[in-house]
């Protein structure tokens, strides 16, 4: 079994977020599929306490070093608004 690292970022909850989220806990409450602007909002998943995921792929690069391997993320290249960087592993 491999394992994958990815590197998500999230730009703070904000009104909008609050306003998505609750339209996004009546539909799933209610038992009925969520709006397309709701579900594209939060990219099709459901919402984190982290707020917005924001595609931040250009800014992250594989890292190779002697034994060592991972990821190195240029903060210059992150938009401003992000306030959380989420590294995961999968399996």
């Amino acid at each position: 079994m491999s394992m994958t690292t990815s590197v998500i970022g999230f730009r703070p909850p904000d009104a909008k977020f609050k306003k998505m989220v609750e339209v996004y806990e009546v539909c799933v409450d209610a038992g009925i599929e969520p709006p397309k602007e709701v579900n594209d909002f939060f990219n099709g998943k459901v919402p984190d306490d982290a707020g917005v995921e924001v595609n931040i792929k250009e800014a992250v690069k594989e890292y190779h070093a002697e034994m060592q391997e991972g990821l190195e993320v240029d903060l210059q290249k992150l938009p401003k608004d992000i306030r959380y960087i989420r590294f995961v592993n999968s399996y």
